[in-house]
């Protein structure tokens, strides 16, 4: 009944954000800018696609090898069936699907490789919170949505990097600090302290399997291209939607982004992802980049051009992730339902 509720839940705020990224929309220019939009543009898109996934595959090995060296293919193979469940189920619970499946695939077991899941999400909003807070310094404070925007960098910046020193002090007084949460949040919230408490020890865990110095500073090279990567995927497909050489007299909206944009919009859509209910993030994502975009063009191009752009941004991502991860179980002889299943019934051991 929970499971339901929860579903329901998902769906009513998924429908909510979809209709506030539709509620505006020129519906002619958007459409005139899917006509003229040169699509020709997703094949660099999806080379640097591509790029993403190895620079991601890559990074991940480098933190599993503080337990074991995993060859590129079985790794590959986890990391893109792991994405992709992790696109197409609710609630972010495809997280737990490249744990599963490198444990199949390794030694690794399934709670350690969960440790290098958790530590990797750590770095990566760390880096999403503090590149967006930098961002904002060159934005003039008076631009449309700059204080929502700020609300949000803040409240990222404070959730992660409290989240962080809430680790690291757990690293130092762990019995200290899970005794405290007990008390505290554990007595309203026991549920919530439960599986907080569990992302605690998957991220000790990782401290005590931390990969050699070499590794780790191979894990922060892929992480920065990887980051790059995906900035610079924003201004390639912004770039198709640039309908400026279109006939005259059509509702076209010429979009720009340069890359100082284009990473503030990315920094956008990944907050919007955070939120973890509809697969996908659908609704959120699209319209945390709206909002972003708002910052730098007028609406007029928003909610034309705009729309146009941040659902297809939105979608090939996703798409492209679907079509490689069936591709890798397809080899695999995987099936979907299996995977899905033992990951709803099932929640990972503690870490050791």
């Amino acid at each position: 009944m929970r499971r339901w509720a929860r579903l329901g839940a998902s769906l009513l705020f998924t429908a909510a954000c979809l209709w506030w990224t539709f509620k505006d929309t020129q519906w002619d220019g958007m459409w005139a800018s899917l006509a003229s939009a040169r699509w020709i543009m997703l094949v660099p898109y999806l080379v640097l696609l591509t790029g993403v996934h190895v620079a991601r595959t890559l990074r991940w090995g480098n933190l599993l090898s503080g337990i074991e060296r995993v060859p590129f293919r079985p790794l590959n193979e986890a990391s893109a069936i792991g994405f992709m469940m992790l696109a197409v189920l609710p609630f972010r619970l495809g997280e737990f699907a490249r744990p599963l499946l490198i444990a199949r695939r390794s030694k690794i077991r399934r709670s350690a490789a969960m440790t290098s899941v958790v530590l990797e999400r750590v770095v990566d909003g760390l880096i999403v919170a503090v590149l967006l807070r930098a961002l904002l310094f060159f934005v003039p404070p008076g631009a449309p949505h700059y204080d929502e925007i700020a609300i949000a960098a803040n409240l990222v910046f404070l959730f992660f990097s409290g989240g962080f020193a809430v680790l690291l002090l757990a690293r130092w007084q762990h019995d200290l600090v899970i005794g405290l949460m007990r008390r505290t949040v554990g007595r309203v919230l026991p549920g919530v302290t439960d599986r907080v408490i569990h992302v605690i020890d998957g991220f000790l865990g990782a401290l005590r399997q931390l990969p050699d110095a070499r590794d780790f500073a191979r894990f922060f090279l892929w992480t920065a291209v990887y980051w790059a990567l995906l900035g610079w995927g924003v201004q390639v497909l912004a770039s198709a939607f640039d309908c400026t050489a279109a006939a005259a007299g059509t509702a076209c909206e010429p979009l720009q982004l340069d890359l100082f944009q284009s990473f503030f919009v990315l920094c956008a859509l990944v907050v919007g992802a955070m939120i973890p209910l509809a697969p996908g993030s659908a609704g959120t994502a699209q319209l945390a980049m709206l909002i972003a975009l708002g910052v730098f063009l007028p609406d007029r191009v928003v909610h034309a051009s705009g729309v146009a752009w941040a659902n297809v941004q939105w979608l090939a991502p996703i798409v492209y992730q679907i079509a490689l991860g069936l591709g890798f179980m397809l080899r695999s002889q995987l099936s979907f339902r299996e995977i899905a299943g033992e990951l709803e019934q099932q929640t990972p051991e503690p870490p050791r």
